[in-house]
């Protein structure tokens, strides 16, 4: 790790590699001063430092670093020490140069094996014909060496003489006469260039292959990094839904708390109006009873009768009506609404506050893609502020807005404060998952006991696919009616459509949310509705609504009504309503049948499942006639 701390010290954050020239801006940082001429090159007044972003008005005028130049070196020449120690690699070895023998053939007579060639005659020559160079003292100042293949080629183009000797500083071979043109080279002898070249190639050659071994490891560490990245913001993500469906239960019980407080006080004033009514219904009789025995005693022509029966009903008295004054409690309607709307302003002002405060990005010097081959001791890394950022975490929405007690919804005992649902540590938000099931149970509880105007406020609009219906299901009115017929449709084949029960499907699935929906049925003696994952086979028996682990349904046959799901019945009882309302709840695992009947609703069946894929609307209509229709309101 020291040295992986060294070298991210030593590299240029600019092309990711070792410091070349490197140089120092007036805020302490190193760069190659390629790089940073280059940076700022495109660049006006004022001038950025690429890492701090420290800003200068002028271009300040900048010196190589020796020290640092030196530092590199030695860590450079380290590395290389340290590649060739504990790898058991090694550099190929150059290729033996081919022998000559039996492949330069004799300049004279073009049969035999040439056995030396004179640099003189520029000619090679066999045994025989080489002899008058070695007898004869004309040729005694030719010198001899063994054959030399292409002489053309090794030739000078200038002096016609072979080039035995290399220029270093022009990198170029060269005969002796040119040694007048390189006075102030120092030229060497082919051999010992050769070596002098082969050596240090091969040291090229180590270093190169220790900086891919360097380029595979931090390729390896990036790779991890970013799994690590992402499986933290996973958890992070699973957390916060996980706070966010507690508030979210929390509100959802507040809110039918409150609720049935309103509607317990609404019953409490309409069985005092019911009584009063009786009362006066009763007192109204009595009246009218009265009333009509004046009359009748009114119409006695006797005397006698008349005044026998005058004096009881005179003697009997009658009050005028009175209606008591009863009103609501104000002052408790009041405090719920009050309540509630002190909730939502907090809750908007807690939201608002921290869309305020979005965190600045780091500064990553990973933006320089281009440079995407690291050097060997310098992995791909983020850039030096981002581990800063991390010591001072921003506060989760959950957090923040649980910062605060929520007002009370009107009564003592609904006192909310989301900080026990909230507010937790990261570490603990594993300890709620035993609460997720009592979690749902209160959810489904709610859902439950709502109404429909309630259960209308999640309404969406279900259309059907085309593409996924059978030959002999008709679909009409926009897509919102599906018939059974007789006759198969001249529907075009479809990968989706089923071909063994008369099924369709809604076009659009749902992964997340509340979803209801209402479905009226004609001639429901053999018709179907639910759900079904995208995956439900299309062929087969299987195919079917409810006879496999990727559908839940509700079934009218014939008189006969039954919940299905995994191939598994379960007999429901009869019911006279047409239309059935269906509440799928992705967040909290259920779906609920109900029977609607004008503005009421009673419960079928339900489901709970831990749903792990989107869900769609699915209907079957088996008989001819019978029609689901997908109702708007």
């Amino acid at each position: 790790m020291a040295e992986l701390s060294l070298a991210e010290d030593l590299t240029c954050s600019i092309c990711l590699e070792p410091f070349k020239v490197p140089v120092t801006t007036p805020c302490g940082h190193n760069f190659c001063g390629s790089c940073l001429d280059q940076t700022w090159a495109v660049q006006v007044a004022p001038y950025l430092c690429p890492q701090c972003r420290s800003a200068y008005p002028t271009r300040p005028q900048l010196r190589k670093n020796t020290v640092l130049c030196a530092v590199v070196e030695q860590f450079l020449q380290a590395e290389l020490a340290r590649a060739t120690l504990s790898d058991d690699w090694t550099p190929p070895a150059r290729a033996a140069a081919p022998s000559p023998a039996g492949q330069v053939a004799c300049d004279h007579c073009l049969k035999e094996a040439a056995l030396k060639t004179c640099l003189v005659c520029m000619a090679s020559f066999c045994q025989e014909h080489l002899r008058p160079h070695l007898d004869s003292p004309a040729f005694r100042d030719h010198p001899l060496q063994p054959p030399v293949q292409d002489l053309l080629r090794r030739k000078c183009p200038q002096h016609n003489r072979l080039r035995d000797l290399f220029c270093p500083e022009h990198s170029e071979c060269i005969c002796h006469v040119c040694l007048v043109e390189h006075k102030t080279c120092s030229p060497v002898a082919l051999s010992q260039a050769s070596a002098d070249l082969e050596t240090t190639l091969r040291h090229k050659l180590t270093v190169m292959y220790s900086q891919i071994n360097g380029a595979s490891r931090a390729l390896e560490d990036v790779r991890a990094r970013q799994q690590d990245v992402r499986e933290a913001a996973q958890r992070k993500m699973e957390q916060l839904r996980q706070e966010f469906l507690e508030m979210k239960a929390l509100i959802d019980s507040s809110e039918a708390s409150s609720t049935r407080k309103i509607k317990e006080e609404e019953k409490r004033v309409s069985s005092k109006f019911d009584n009063i009514y009786q009362i006066l219904l009763k007192k109204k009789s009595e009246i009218q009873t009265m009333k009509e025995e004046i009359e009748a005693a009114l119409m006695k022509g006797d005397e006698f009768e008349f005044l026998e029966k005058a004096a009881k009903l005179q003697a009997t008295s009658t009050k005028p009506v009175y209606v008591p004054k009863v009103e609501l409690n104000h002052e408790l309607i009041k405090g719920v609404c009050q309540s509630t709307a002190d909730l939502k302003n907090e809750l908007r002002r807690c939201v608002r506050q921290l869309q305020d405060k979005r965190p600045e990005e780091p500064a990553d010097a990973g933006d320089h893609t281009e440079h995407a081959t690291a050097p060997a001791h310098k992995p791909v890394r983020p850039g030096k502020k981002a581990p800063k950022e991390e010591k001072k975490p921003k506060k989760s929405p959950v957090a923040a807005a649980s910062s605060n007690k929520v007002p009370t919804f009107g009564a003592p005992e609904q006192l909310v404060d989301l900080k026990q649902a909230g507010s937790e540590p990261a570490a603990k938000a594993p300890t709620s998952q035993p609460n997720s099931t009592s979690l749902k149970a209160k959810v489904l509880e709610n859902f439950l006991a709502k109404s429909r105007p309630e259960l209308l406020e999640y309404t969406v609009k279900v259309i059907l696919d085309y593409n996924t219906a059978h030959t002999k299901v008709a679909l009409s009115e926009n897509y919102t009616v599906a018939s059974g017929v007789d006759t198969h449709q001249n529907y075009r084949p479809h990968p989706q459509r089923f071909t063994f029960c008369s099924q369709v499907l809604g076009l659009h699935c749902y992964k997340k949310g509340i979803h209801y929906w209402e479905v009226e049925m004609q001639k429901n003696n053999f018709c179907g509705m639910g759900i079904c994952y995208g995956r439900m086979a299309r062929q087969g028996p299987e195919s079917r609504l409810g006879r496999n682990s990727t559908s839940w349904c509700v079934e009218w046959f014939n008189t006969k009504i039954s919940a299905w799901h995994n191939n598994v019945e379960k007999t429901l009882p009869t019911t006279k309503a047409t239309r059935v309302g269906v509440l799928l709840n992705c967040d909290h695992g259920f779906v609920i049948f109900f029977a609607v009947a004008a503005d009421k609703v009673h419960v079928m069946y339900k489901f709970k499942e831990d749903f792990t894929e989107a869900l769609y609307p699915a209907f079957w209509v088996f008989s001819v006639g019978a029609t689901l229709s997908i109702c708007s309101k």
